[in-house]
C-alpha cells in the first residue's frame, strides 16, 4: 500500500488472500493510498464497515462469471445435473 502512495489506486479482482484486506482499510484511511476499486472481498460476503463511507472506494459485487457464455453454461450444468438425478445416473460432479 505505502509504495502505490496517496496517489495511487489498487484494483483488486483475483479471488484468493492477494490483498491484507486490514491494511487496506488502514492505508485508505489514515491516507496511505489513493483509493481502491474491490470486487472481491476477504469475508464474502462481508464487505468491512469502514469501505462503504469513504469517496475514495468503489466497490462492487464479483460479477466475473456475468457473461453470456459462462451463465450458459452454468445453467446447463444445472439441467444436467437434475436429469443425472432424476434419472440415476452417475453425478456430473461428485463431490468426493
Amino acid at each position: 500500500m505505502n509504495s502505490l502512495g496517496p496517489k495511487g489506486v489498487l484494483i483488486n479482482i483475483g479471488r484468493g488472500p492477494y490483498v491484507d484486506e486490514p491494511e487496506l482499510v488502514s492505508a485508505l484511511l489514515e491516507g496511505r493510498l489513493g483509493g481502491t476499486g474491490l470486487d472481491v472481498f476477504e469475508d464474502e460476503p462481508n464487505v468491512p464497515e469502514q469501505l462503504f463511507g469513504l469517496e475514495n472506494v468503489v466497490l462492487l459485487p464479483y460479477v466475473g462469471s456475468g457473461t453470456v457464455e459462462t451463465r450458459k453454461a452454468m445453467a446447463e450444468l444445472v439441467v444436467g445435473k437434475l436429469e443425472a438425478h432424476f434419472l440415476n445416473k452417475p453425478l456430473l460432479t461428485p463431490v468426493v
